[in-house]
Protein backbone atom coordinates (compact mmCIF):
# COMPACT_ATOMS: atom_id res chain seq x y z
CA UNK A 1 0.00 0.00 0.00
CA UNK A 2 2.97 2.17 0.80
CA UNK A 3 4.74 1.72 -2.50
CA UNK A 4 1.30 2.36 -4.27
CA UNK A 5 0.92 5.30 -2.33
CA UNK A 6 4.71 6.27 -3.19
CA UNK A 7 4.55 5.79 -6.79
CA UNK A 8 1.19 7.61 -6.74
CA UNK A 9 2.86 10.69 -5.36
CA UNK A 10 5.15 10.50 -7.66
CA UNK A 11 3.50 10.68 -10.39
CA UNK A 12 1.44 13.52 -9.73
CA UNK A 13 4.84 15.19 -9.26
CA UNK A 14 5.56 14.45 -12.99
CA UNK A 15 2.54 15.75 -14.24
CA UNK A 16 2.42 18.87 -12.43
CA UNK A 17 6.35 19.48 -13.33
CA UNK A 18 5.04 18.77 -16.89
CA UNK A 19 1.95 21.30 -16.41
CA UNK A 20 4.35 23.86 -14.77
CA UNK A 21 6.88 23.54 -18.20
CA UNK A 22 4.06 23.58 -20.97
CA UNK A 23 1.18 25.25 -19.79
CA UNK A 24 1.13 29.34 -19.95
CA UNK A 25 0.49 31.73 -16.94
CA UNK A 26 -2.92 32.35 -18.71
CA UNK A 27 -5.37 28.84 -17.56
CA UNK A 28 -7.49 30.44 -20.46
CA UNK A 29 -5.07 30.63 -22.58
CA UNK A 30 -6.25 29.70 -26.51
CA UNK A 31 -5.32 25.99 -27.88
CA UNK A 32 -2.97 27.78 -30.07
CA UNK A 33 -1.35 30.03 -27.51
CA UNK A 34 -0.78 26.47 -25.28
CA UNK A 35 0.54 24.68 -27.99
CA UNK A 36 2.87 27.60 -29.23
CA UNK A 37 4.58 27.36 -25.79
CA UNK A 38 4.72 23.91 -25.79
CA UNK A 39 6.41 24.04 -29.37
CA UNK A 40 8.97 26.79 -27.98
CA UNK A 41 10.16 24.51 -25.09
CA UNK A 42 10.39 21.34 -27.66
CA UNK A 43 12.23 23.37 -30.56
CA UNK A 44 14.57 25.51 -28.52
CA UNK A 45 16.07 21.74 -27.40
CA UNK A 46 17.11 21.33 -31.32
CA UNK A 47 18.13 24.90 -32.14
CA UNK A 48 17.63 28.78 -32.22
CA UNK A 49 15.15 30.96 -34.27
CA UNK A 50 16.16 34.06 -35.69
CA UNK A 51 14.12 37.22 -35.65
CA UNK A 52 14.20 40.41 -36.88
CA UNK A 53 12.20 43.67 -36.01
CA UNK A 54 9.36 44.98 -39.05
CA UNK A 55 10.99 42.50 -41.25
CA UNK A 56 8.67 42.88 -43.52
CA UNK A 57 7.56 46.52 -43.49
CA UNK A 58 10.49 48.37 -44.70
CA UNK A 59 14.12 48.07 -45.05
CA UNK A 60 17.20 50.04 -46.82
CA UNK A 61 15.88 51.12 -49.83
CA UNK A 62 12.36 50.04 -49.57
CA UNK A 63 9.02 50.68 -47.85
CA UNK A 64 5.76 48.40 -47.79
CA UNK A 65 6.53 46.28 -50.97
CA UNK A 66 4.31 43.15 -50.60
CA UNK A 67 6.70 40.34 -50.65
CA UNK A 68 9.88 42.30 -49.54
CA UNK A 69 12.40 41.38 -46.54
CA UNK A 70 15.77 42.32 -46.19
CA UNK A 71 16.88 39.31 -45.12
CA UNK A 72 14.96 37.22 -47.29
CA UNK A 73 16.97 39.10 -49.86
CA UNK A 74 19.99 37.66 -48.74
CA UNK A 75 18.86 34.56 -47.80
CA UNK A 76 16.20 33.28 -49.42
CA UNK A 77 13.44 32.64 -46.84
CA UNK A 78 11.82 35.23 -44.14
CA UNK A 79 12.99 35.31 -40.48
CA UNK A 80 11.01 32.55 -38.24
CA UNK A 81 10.17 35.70 -35.47
CA UNK A 82 9.21 39.02 -36.05
CA UNK A 83 8.73 41.87 -34.30
CA UNK A 84 6.57 45.03 -34.02
CA UNK A 85 6.01 47.90 -32.11
CA UNK A 86 2.87 49.14 -30.63
CA UNK A 87 4.03 52.81 -29.82
CA UNK A 88 1.71 55.09 -30.14
CA UNK A 89 -1.54 53.18 -30.35
CA UNK A 90 -2.03 53.87 -26.86
CA UNK A 91 -2.44 57.66 -28.39
CA UNK A 92 -5.09 56.46 -30.93
CA UNK A 93 -2.31 57.35 -33.61
CA UNK A 94 -2.70 55.45 -37.13
CA UNK A 95 1.15 54.81 -37.20
CA UNK A 96 3.38 53.42 -34.62
CA UNK A 97 6.48 55.66 -33.37
CA UNK A 98 8.34 54.13 -35.98
CA UNK A 99 5.82 55.27 -38.57
CA UNK A 100 4.50 51.69 -39.02
CA UNK A 101 0.47 51.95 -39.98
CA UNK A 102 -1.38 49.58 -37.43
CA UNK A 103 -3.15 48.38 -39.76
CA UNK A 104 -0.37 47.16 -42.25
CA UNK A 105 1.03 45.99 -39.24
CA UNK A 106 -1.88 43.54 -38.78
CA UNK A 107 -1.68 42.43 -42.05
CA UNK A 108 1.71 41.64 -41.75
CA UNK A 109 1.06 39.67 -38.14
CA UNK A 110 -1.16 37.36 -40.39
CA UNK A 111 1.37 36.70 -42.80
CA UNK A 112 3.62 35.66 -40.58
CA UNK A 113 1.16 33.73 -38.55
CA UNK A 114 0.18 32.25 -41.77
CA UNK A 115 3.61 31.03 -42.80
CA UNK A 116 4.44 29.62 -39.60
CA UNK A 117 6.11 32.21 -38.45
CA UNK A 118 5.85 33.70 -34.65
CA UNK A 119 4.89 37.23 -34.25
CA UNK A 120 6.53 39.45 -31.00
CA UNK A 121 5.49 42.83 -30.25
CA UNK A 122 6.86 45.30 -27.54
CA UNK A 123 5.69 48.62 -26.22
CA UNK A 124 7.04 52.34 -26.45
CA UNK A 125 4.09 53.62 -24.69
CA UNK A 126 4.35 57.61 -23.71
CA UNK A 127 3.99 58.87 -20.01
CA UNK A 128 0.77 58.48 -18.98
CA UNK A 129 1.50 61.24 -16.64
CA UNK A 130 2.28 63.70 -19.62
CA UNK A 131 0.99 61.73 -22.73
CA UNK A 132 2.47 64.78 -24.81
CA UNK A 133 5.95 63.26 -23.35
CA UNK A 134 7.60 60.19 -24.71
CA UNK A 135 9.03 56.60 -23.46
CA UNK A 136 12.33 58.18 -23.03
CA UNK A 137 10.92 60.98 -20.99
CA UNK A 138 12.50 59.92 -17.74
CA UNK A 139 9.78 61.06 -15.25
CA UNK A 140 10.63 60.19 -11.63
CA UNK A 141 8.08 58.13 -9.58
CA UNK A 142 5.57 57.95 -12.88
CA UNK A 143 4.30 54.72 -11.75
CA UNK A 144 4.00 55.59 -8.44
CA UNK A 145 1.72 59.03 -9.53
CA UNK A 146 -0.46 56.11 -11.98
CA UNK A 147 -1.06 54.48 -8.96
CA UNK A 148 -2.16 57.51 -6.30
CA UNK A 149 -3.97 59.20 -9.12
CA UNK A 150 -7.21 57.87 -10.36
CA UNK A 151 -7.47 59.72 -13.23
CA UNK A 152 -3.97 58.91 -14.41
CA UNK A 153 -4.76 54.78 -13.71
CA UNK A 154 -8.28 55.64 -15.96
CA UNK A 155 -5.88 56.91 -18.85
CA UNK A 156 -3.19 53.81 -18.56
CA UNK A 157 -6.56 51.72 -18.23
CA UNK A 158 -7.32 53.37 -21.66
CA UNK A 159 -4.18 52.84 -23.40
CA UNK A 160 -4.49 49.26 -22.10
CA UNK A 161 -7.73 48.96 -23.68
CA UNK A 162 -6.37 50.23 -27.17
CA UNK A 163 -3.42 47.04 -26.41
CA UNK A 164 -6.30 44.51 -25.90
CA UNK A 165 -8.21 45.60 -29.14
CA UNK A 166 -5.17 45.16 -30.81
CA UNK A 167 -4.34 41.79 -30.31
CA UNK A 168 -8.16 40.53 -30.32
CA UNK A 169 -8.23 42.09 -33.60
CA UNK A 170 -5.14 39.73 -35.01
CA UNK A 171 -7.43 37.15 -37.01
CA UNK A 172 -6.12 33.52 -38.57
CA UNK A 173 -7.44 32.03 -41.58
CA UNK A 174 -10.40 30.14 -39.22
CA UNK A 175 -11.35 33.00 -37.26
CA UNK A 176 -8.59 31.99 -34.70
CA UNK A 177 -6.85 34.40 -32.36
CA UNK A 178 -3.27 35.22 -33.31
CA UNK A 179 -0.96 33.99 -30.35
CA UNK A 180 1.59 36.42 -30.07
CA UNK A 181 4.55 37.55 -27.70
CA UNK A 182 4.18 40.56 -25.50
CA UNK A 183 7.02 41.94 -24.13
CA UNK A 184 5.90 45.13 -21.92
CA UNK A 185 7.96 47.01 -19.94
CA UNK A 186 11.24 46.11 -21.04
CA UNK A 187 15.00 46.99 -20.29
CA UNK A 188 13.91 48.22 -16.70
CA UNK A 189 17.19 47.39 -15.08
CA UNK A 190 18.32 51.19 -17.46
CA UNK A 191 16.61 54.20 -16.82
CA UNK A 192 16.32 55.51 -20.00
CA UNK A 193 12.30 54.46 -20.22
CA UNK A 194 9.91 56.02 -17.45
CA UNK A 195 9.63 52.51 -15.92
CA UNK A 196 13.31 51.85 -15.47
CA UNK A 197 14.86 51.37 -12.51
CA UNK A 198 15.90 54.91 -11.39
CA UNK A 199 12.32 56.38 -12.06
CA UNK A 200 10.25 53.54 -9.80
CA UNK A 201 11.00 51.26 -6.77
CA UNK A 202 11.42 47.38 -7.22
CA UNK A 203 7.55 47.56 -5.60
CA UNK A 204 6.01 49.79 -8.05
CA UNK A 205 7.34 48.08 -11.06
CA UNK A 206 6.20 44.67 -9.98
CA UNK A 207 3.18 46.04 -9.05
CA UNK A 208 2.59 47.87 -12.48
CA UNK A 209 3.91 44.89 -14.56
CA UNK A 210 0.84 42.54 -12.36
CA UNK A 211 -1.60 44.98 -13.03
CA UNK A 212 -0.82 45.07 -16.56
CA UNK A 213 -1.22 41.47 -17.35
CA UNK A 214 -4.21 41.02 -14.77
CA UNK A 215 -6.08 43.96 -16.80
CA UNK A 216 -5.42 42.83 -20.34
CA UNK A 217 -6.09 38.63 -18.83
CA UNK A 218 -8.41 39.07 -16.68
CA UNK A 219 -10.22 42.20 -17.46
CA UNK A 220 -9.88 42.53 -21.02
CA UNK A 221 -10.49 38.35 -21.69
CA UNK A 222 -7.17 38.62 -24.23
CA UNK A 223 -5.97 34.93 -24.06
CA UNK A 224 -3.72 34.79 -26.83
CA UNK A 225 -0.66 36.33 -25.00
CA UNK A 226 2.55 34.82 -23.78
CA UNK A 227 4.22 37.48 -21.21
CA UNK A 228 8.23 38.14 -21.98
CA UNK A 229 9.65 39.76 -19.34
CA UNK A 230 13.37 41.39 -21.17
CA UNK A 231 15.61 43.52 -18.79
CA UNK A 232 18.46 44.74 -20.27
CA UNK A 233 21.91 43.75 -19.31
CA UNK A 234 22.32 42.73 -15.60
CA UNK A 235 25.17 41.66 -13.14
CA UNK A 236 24.39 38.74 -11.04
CA UNK A 237 21.25 36.50 -11.12
CA UNK A 238 20.27 38.46 -8.32
CA UNK A 239 20.27 41.67 -10.71
CA UNK A 240 17.82 39.91 -13.02
CA UNK A 241 15.17 38.64 -10.87
CA UNK A 242 15.06 41.89 -8.79
CA UNK A 243 12.24 43.19 -10.18
CA UNK A 244 10.78 40.04 -11.43
CA UNK A 245 6.99 39.80 -11.05
CA UNK A 246 6.34 36.08 -10.17
CA UNK A 247 6.43 32.68 -12.07
CA UNK A 248 2.37 33.87 -12.24
CA UNK A 249 3.19 36.23 -14.21
CA UNK A 250 5.65 35.64 -16.90
CA UNK A 251 5.92 33.34 -19.61
CA UNK A 252 9.06 33.89 -21.20
CA UNK A 253 12.29 35.09 -19.44
CA UNK A 254 15.10 37.39 -21.88
CA UNK A 255 17.00 40.21 -22.07
CA UNK A 256 17.89 42.56 -24.20
CA UNK A 257 21.99 43.91 -24.86
CA UNK A 258 23.44 45.52 -28.34
CA UNK A 259 26.70 45.37 -29.56
CA UNK A 260 28.40 48.69 -29.14
CA UNK A 261 31.67 48.50 -29.44
CA UNK A 262 34.08 50.64 -27.92
CA UNK A 263 38.04 50.79 -26.60
CA UNK A 264 37.15 49.15 -23.31
CA UNK A 265 35.09 46.73 -24.53
CA UNK A 266 36.36 44.21 -27.06
CA UNK A 267 34.76 41.55 -29.44
CA UNK A 268 35.71 38.95 -26.93
CA UNK A 269 34.50 40.61 -24.06
CA UNK A 270 31.58 41.24 -25.15
CA UNK A 271 30.90 37.25 -26.07
CA UNK A 272 32.04 36.39 -22.97
CA UNK A 273 30.12 39.06 -20.96
CA UNK A 274 26.74 38.18 -22.82
CA UNK A 275 27.30 34.59 -23.15
CA UNK A 276 27.39 34.59 -19.16
CA UNK A 277 24.43 36.32 -18.97
CA UNK A 278 22.84 33.50 -21.08
CA UNK A 279 24.20 31.19 -18.89
CA UNK A 280 22.58 32.71 -15.92
CA UNK A 281 19.13 33.07 -17.67
CA UNK A 282 19.53 29.38 -18.42
CA UNK A 283 19.69 28.37 -15.01
CA UNK A 284 16.97 30.44 -14.12
CA UNK A 285 14.92 29.42 -17.04
CA UNK A 286 15.51 25.69 -15.74
CA UNK A 287 14.30 26.49 -12.38
CA UNK A 288 11.66 27.97 -13.51
CA UNK A 289 10.48 25.97 -16.30
CA UNK A 290 10.08 29.19 -18.37
CA UNK A 291 11.39 29.48 -22.37
CA UNK A 292 14.15 31.74 -22.36
CA UNK A 293 15.30 34.39 -25.32
CA UNK A 294 17.66 37.24 -26.20
CA UNK A 295 14.79 38.84 -27.09
CA UNK A 296 16.44 42.75 -28.76
CA UNK A 297 20.40 42.27 -30.06
CA UNK A 298 22.28 43.33 -32.60
CA UNK A 299 25.58 45.55 -33.71
CA UNK A 300 24.53 48.61 -35.68
CA UNK A 301 25.66 48.91 -39.01
CA UNK A 302 27.54 45.67 -38.93
CA UNK A 303 30.76 46.73 -39.55
CA UNK A 304 32.38 43.32 -38.70
CA UNK A 305 31.77 41.06 -42.02
CA UNK A 306 32.23 38.18 -39.50
CA UNK A 307 29.47 39.13 -37.06
CA UNK A 308 27.18 36.59 -36.91
CA UNK A 309 29.45 33.54 -36.90
CA UNK A 310 32.40 35.08 -34.56
CA UNK A 311 30.16 37.12 -32.22
CA UNK A 312 26.80 36.35 -31.98
CA UNK A 313 26.75 32.37 -32.81
CA UNK A 314 29.56 32.10 -29.61
CA UNK A 315 26.50 33.66 -28.25
CA UNK A 316 23.61 32.01 -28.37
CA UNK A 317 24.61 28.18 -29.68
CA UNK A 318 24.17 25.25 -27.50
CA UNK A 319 22.59 27.40 -25.05
CA UNK A 320 18.45 26.55 -25.06
CA UNK A 321 17.48 30.15 -26.18
CA UNK A 322 14.44 29.94 -28.46
CA UNK A 323 15.00 33.08 -30.64
CA UNK A 324 17.29 35.99 -31.13
CA UNK A 325 15.81 38.66 -32.17
CA UNK A 326 17.53 41.77 -33.66
CA UNK A 327 16.84 45.46 -34.23
CA UNK A 328 15.20 46.83 -37.05
CA UNK A 329 16.45 48.21 -40.95
CA UNK A 330 15.77 51.59 -40.26
CA UNK A 331 17.87 53.95 -42.02
CA UNK A 332 21.44 53.13 -44.32
CA UNK A 333 23.41 54.51 -40.60
CA UNK A 334 20.58 52.35 -38.57
CA UNK A 335 20.49 48.91 -39.35
CA UNK A 336 21.05 45.45 -38.02
CA UNK A 337 20.36 42.87 -40.59
CA UNK A 338 22.38 42.51 -43.73
CA UNK A 339 21.06 43.21 -47.02
CA UNK A 340 22.41 42.89 -50.61
CA UNK A 341 25.93 43.53 -50.42
CA UNK A 342 26.02 44.46 -47.18
CA UNK A 343 29.51 43.50 -45.44
CA UNK A 344 28.32 41.04 -43.24
CA UNK A 345 25.67 39.42 -45.92
CA UNK A 346 27.77 36.67 -46.67
CA UNK A 347 28.35 35.55 -43.19
CA UNK A 348 24.98 35.64 -42.35
CA UNK A 349 24.62 33.37 -45.39
CA UNK A 350 26.91 30.81 -43.41
CA UNK A 351 24.56 31.21 -39.86
CA UNK A 352 21.96 31.02 -42.42
CA UNK A 353 23.26 27.42 -43.12
CA UNK A 354 23.72 26.08 -39.99
CA UNK A 355 21.33 23.30 -39.51
CA UNK A 356 20.53 24.38 -35.53
CA UNK A 357 19.42 27.94 -36.64
CA UNK A 358 16.10 27.91 -37.90
CA UNK A 359 14.40 30.41 -39.98
CA UNK A 360 10.70 30.61 -41.72
CA UNK A 361 10.37 27.50 -43.47
CA UNK A 362 12.24 25.46 -40.56
CA UNK A 363 9.71 26.86 -38.26
CA UNK A 364 6.31 26.17 -40.71
CA UNK A 365 7.55 22.50 -41.33
CA UNK A 366 7.89 22.52 -37.10
CA UNK A 367 3.82 23.45 -36.78
CA UNK A 368 3.96 25.91 -33.94
CA UNK A 369 0.67 26.37 -33.26
CA UNK A 370 -0.37 22.21 -33.16
CA UNK A 371 0.00 20.23 -30.66
CA UNK A 372 3.74 18.66 -30.95
CA UNK A 373 4.52 15.81 -33.28
CA UNK A 374 7.51 14.34 -34.22
CA UNK A 375 9.20 16.37 -37.16
CA UNK A 376 11.80 14.59 -39.97
CA UNK A 377 15.12 15.81 -40.04
CA UNK A 378 15.41 19.04 -43.06
CA UNK A 379 18.11 20.20 -44.92
CA UNK A 380 18.69 23.81 -46.13
CA UNK A 381 20.74 22.98 -48.93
Amino acid sequence: MHRILLLLLMNIAVFQGLIAQTLPIDPKATPETKNLYLNLQRLAKKGIMFGHQDDLAYGIGWKYEPGRSDVKEVVGEYPAVVGWDLGHLELKRPVNLDSVPFDAMRKFAQQVYSRGGINTFSWHPNNPVDPSKDTWFQQDSTIKRVFADPALMARYDAWLDEVAAFFKSLKGPKGEAIPVIFRPLHEHTGSWFWWGRGHSTVEEYTKFWRYTVDYLRNKKGVHNVLYAYSPDRFASREDYLERYPGDGYVDILGFDIYHRPNPNDSIDHFVANTRQMVQTLAEIGKEKNKVITLSETGLEQLPHADWWTNTLLPIVEDTGLSYVLVWRNGRPDHFYAPYPGQASAEDFKKFYQLPNVFFQKDVAAENLYRKPAKSKKRSKL
